[in-house]
């Protein structure tokens, strides 16, 4: 099995968030827009009537992505959840003869778990590679980084199919980042990925969709996803999180809340620095990593971890990203991250195990 899979000893799916000890109280160990929630998308969450079923068919919210989008309502694809997509698509290329799957280097543990379901063998992805199926995800994670691979993904990729996940494209954090108003413009042939929850700060609302690439072939790869789908695989609270995200009401809202990301973000990644971490460069989203002050000692790193969810902090742990010894943060607001340096300083210096400094 890959060891960049995602799961634990167990078998089970590695994620941030929510564990088997509840809701942490500074939850720095997932991407979530810490800005939010989203009033207006909460509302509209909040008022759906559950009574009912949604259409089978999605016509006006295949409409309203599309419009968003500015493509056609017979691209849009939608799915339960990014994860749920990633295991359809995946479906998808073994139905139709792949053998073998491509991966980011680092990056989200669903991509090679759903190959190895199927029985895919996984490559990581550091070129363009000749795989059926190829992952990227850009801004990346864990690092928040540009994805090269994507610059190569310049030509038409038939036969194969390529996916680019765009779900930190709406939280990126660089000056003058205004999406959607300028285009997102991926390599010829490629899907692109987008689950607004994180955006929108609602990631217990599932629900996502995916924009297939212009033509006659991804138009039969379309159908060909719809109906490995099971029945609406997007309840009514996922619809109207979906119908609330193309609102230009609440993309306002999104963009004012990159400001305030920035500054926590500048804050934060200020904070690791005096704690001694190495934070890695290059990140572009309201998330980064970094290297805790436990002299690669992973034993170390693993033990002030689970002391600092004890005492109500989260980090993400990036061993299941091929980064082991490294966690990545989220940015949260200043409280949370006084909380963090207060605890951290509270962990004994033999189990952050940092050498005693010289008399």
């Amino acid at each position: 099995m890959d060891g960049n899979a995602g799961v634990d000893s167990g078998g089970h799916a590695v994620h941030g968030g929510p564990d088997a000890h509840g809701v942490p109280l500074h939850d720095f160990s997932t991407n979530s827009n810490a800005a939010g929630p989203c009033e207006e998308a909460l509302h509209a969450v909040q008022s759906a009537d559950p009574r009912h079923y949604p259409d089978p068919g999605y016509g006006a919210l295949r409409e309203a992505l599309g419009a968003f989008h500015g493509v056609a309502p017979g691209r849009v694809v939608l799915a339960a959840s990014a994860s749920e997509f990633i295991h359809r698509m995946t479906a998808l290329a073994a139905l139709q003869g792949a053998r073998h799957v491509a991966v980011p280097l680092h990056g989200f543990g669903e991509y090679a778990r759903a190959a190895q379901a199927r029985g895919l063998a996984v490559e990581r992805l550091r070129r363009d590679a000749p795989a059926p199926l190829q992952w990227a995800c850009e801004p990346s994670s864990p690092l928040g980084q540009a994805e090269p691979v994507v610059r190569t993904w310049t030509a038409p990729a038939a036969p194969a199919l390529r996916v680019v996940d765009c779900a930190y494209v709406p939280l990126q954090l660089l000056p003058g980042t205004v999406w959607p108003a300028a285009p997102v413009a991926h390599g010829a042939g490629c899907w692109q990925l987008w689950t607004p929850n994180k955006a929108l700060g609602l990631t217990g609302v599932r629900a996502a969709y995916a924009i297939a690439p212009a033509g006659d072939d991804a138009l039969a790869q379309v159908q060909a996803l719809d109906a490995l789908a099971p029945a609406w695989p997007v309840g009514a609270h996922g619809v109207a999180l979906l119908q609330a995200w193309v609102r230009p009401s609440v993309q306002r809202w999104r963009v004012y809340s990159l400001d305030t990301l920035r500054s926590w973000k500048a804050r934060q990644e200020a904070l690791c620095i005096d704690l001694g971490w190495s934070v890695h460069a290059g990140s572009l989203a309201n998330y980064f990593c970094a290297q805790p002050d436990t002299a690669g000692d992973l034993p170390a790193l693993q033990q002030a971890l689970a002391a600092l969810r004890r005492s109500g902090i989260k980090l993400r742990d990036c061993s299941s990203f091929g980064l082991a010894g490294s966690v990545r943060l989220g940015v949260l607001p200043p409280a949370a991250q006084d909380a963090l340096r207060a605890a951290w300083g509270a962990l004994p210096r033999s189990r952050r195990n940092m050498p005693v400094p010289s008399a």
